[in-house]
């Protein structure tokens, strides 16, 4: 056959069929026309609305349940808020390396949203049945233990089936997306935006429809809505599996980087070959699946794992704790170089953590009065930061991109963690605007006790909100395609849980904080948490978090202006040998 016409049998198969270790529902390569993209997205995209409008349901509410129904004073609610939240957004560290190594990412979901909806069916339980419902007389002191017993372990299922949920989800749905094809790379830098444009829409219902009936109607209705929606979107989710593109799950993730780990140690003594291309790899000649990563010079004391010590014994038989190739080797360094990046997104994760607690505790406090009598549930203003996410996305996605990739010939426009800085520099802007409203509630009250802040509207709270949304667009998308983009291609869903866990930690770290700031101001004389917000100072405590965030920030420039990025040498070598009508067996 001529060489020319085999290469282009070669292009032709090459876009009729994805060749990117993924299959289709029947185990074959999946064909590049039925499969993945948005054919296969839009069921993914439509059971994250789902789960973020049962999230936030819950969320954003939490703390007003806790101080209202279960009567924990407000220290004691907000901590109890970030133990749920921590746990929430550390649990995807369990659910994605069992997406990557066991089960698979498409089973995981499945797996979890089950888990999620038994948790959403016994929070409807434990408000509706006699001998579980909360006391709902106002002269109970203290709740029904039983209540709270099957109320904090409704919960936590839910963060549960969110740990399997969400890295799972996300990557899945990014896996629809070929990295070596020109057109679906590009498709898949507009899924993260328009993943958080679902993401936002959700919240928003959540914080308004599903808020609104908790504080108008009952928390039991509200519940039973979300269980509804939940399992409808079940069923929807499931209907696209004939769309999907899947990867099997390989084993665990981790273990090839400890074999990497144990084969440099045990070459410490071993010179460092002067010419890196003497470190091992598999051949070019042989067929692999996978990607193949450039050789970068940091970190270079790893790269002695891949010295040949018996250039008599075949690479391939020899024991890989004591031969990695330079891919391996690679994929280490990525997460090693991760760890100061995670590190220095805390402080906006502590910042975050706020708006879901006291930001939430302040809007109580104020005029909620609309119109025509009309109330806004407090939980309500935290749309507002969704709000901001979308306009902010919006914004990015179809007027700055554009621009940018003309000015910088960046096809990202600009790069992932300049990205991220941006909407670092916003949550500082947010803690200083929020200081700066909560002083000013401070003095409305010192001036008018009998009337406190109530005549003061809860949409001085909105500017704060909304900058902090505004930064979400830039922070929070950026960190997904960061921790996505940049592990190991077999580690993509623990990827998405590293991104969750920097929410996680901030909160741990947040509930950290106010402990230690609780028990240094109270030695000072007046403590800085009260039993309420008026007699509480918020203020000095969002003062305090700016200047962490700010002192941070320079920390942060200095890790990405030396940060490398993943540098991918070559796509998989496959087999075209196949006919146009056969199907191709992965």
């Amino acid at each position: 056959m001529d060489q020319n016409t085999g290469e282009e049998s070669r292009e032709v198969i090459e876009e009729k069929c994805v060749y990117d270790s993924s299959v289709d529902h029947k185990g074959r390569v999946p064909l590049r026309a039925s499969t993945g993209v948005w054919k296969a997205s839009r069921f993914i995209i439509a059971i994250e609305f789902s789960e973020r409008l049962s999230y936030f349901g819950i969320a954003t509410s939490l703390i007003i349940y806790l101080t209202k129904v279960i009567h924990e004073d407000l220290e004691t609610a907000a901590k109890s808020v970030n133990h749920w939240s921590g746990v929430t957004t550390l649990m995807p560290l369990l659910g994605g390396f069992v997406a990557d190594a066991y089960l698979g990412r498409f089973r995981t979901v499945l797996v979890s949203t089950i888990i999620y909806l038994m948790g959403l069916i016994l929070l409807t339980l434990a408000w509706f049945l006699p001998g579980l419902r909360a006391c709902e007389s106002k002269l109970c002191a203290e709740p029904r233990k039983i209540h709270e017993v099957f109320f904090f372990l409704a919960i936590y299922l839910v963060s549960i089936g969110t740990g399997g949920h969400k890295p799972a989800l996300e990557s899945f749905g990014a896996d629809q997306f070929d990295d070596d094809h020109t057109e679906e790379r590009k498709q898949k830098m507009t899924y993260f935006n328009w993943w958080n444009f679902a993401l936002c829409s959700g919240l928003i219902l959540g914080v308004t429809v599903i808020v609104y009936v908790q504080d108008h109607v009952n928390w039991g209705v509200s519940y039973i809505v979300l269980t509804v929606v939940m399992a409808v979107s079940l069923v929807i989710f499931f209907m696209g599996r004939p769309f999907y593109r899947y990867r099997a799950a390989i084993g665990s993730p981790l273990t090839p980087l400890f074999k990497v780990l144990v084969a440099a140690i045990r070459k410490t003594n071993l010179p460092y070959p002067s010419d890196p291309s003497q470190l091992y790899e598999i051949p070019k000649s042989e067929k692999t699946t996978g990607r193949f990563l450039c050789h970068t010079s940091k970190l270079k004391f790893l790269d002695k794992a891949a010295i040949l010590e018996d250039n008599d014994s075949p690479a391939e038989k020899q024991s890989p704790w004591r031969l990695a190739t330079i891919t391996k080797v690679e994929e280490l360094k990525l997460i090693l170089n991760m760890i100061p990046i995670w590190i220095a997104t805390l402080p906006f994760g502590i910042c975050v953590a706020q708006g879901t607690t006291f930001f939430i505790k302040q809007g109580v406090t104020l005029d909620r009065k609309i119109a025509n009598g009309f109330e806004m549930p407090p939980a309500s203003v935290y749309g507002l930061a969704a709000i901001g996410m979308i306009v902010s996305v919006t914004i990015y996605e179809k007027i700055l991109v554009p621009k940018l990739r003309k000015a910088t010939g960046n096809e990202r426009g600009i790069n992932i963690l300049q990205r991220i800085g941006i909407g670092m520099l916003f949550s500082i802007v947010t803690m200083v605007v929020a200081a700066l409203v909560e002083k000013k509630r401070l003095n409305v009250v010192e001036n008018d006790p009998k009337k406190s802040s109530l005549t003061m509207s809860i949409f001085w709270l909105a500017p704060q909100y909304l900058i902090i949304g505004f930064g979400d667009g830039f922070t929070l998308v950026g960190l997904q395609e960061y921790f996505y983009d940049q592990v190991p291609d077999s580690m993509r869903s623990l990827g998405i849980a590293f991104y969750l866990s920097v929410i996680g930690a901030g909160n741990f770290v947040s509930s950290w904080l106010i402990t230690i700031v609780a028990r240094v101001t109270k030695k000072g004389g007046h403590g800085w948490f009260g039993k309420d917000l008026n007699t509480s100072r918020l203020d000095k405590f969002y003062w305090l978090l700016a200047g962490i965030a700010a002192v941070n920030m320079i920390f942060y420039v200095f890790l990405a202006r030396r940060y490398s990025y993943k540098s991918v040498q070559r796509v998989a070598v496959v087999d075209f040998n196949v006919g146009d009508d056969e199907d191709v067996k992965v």
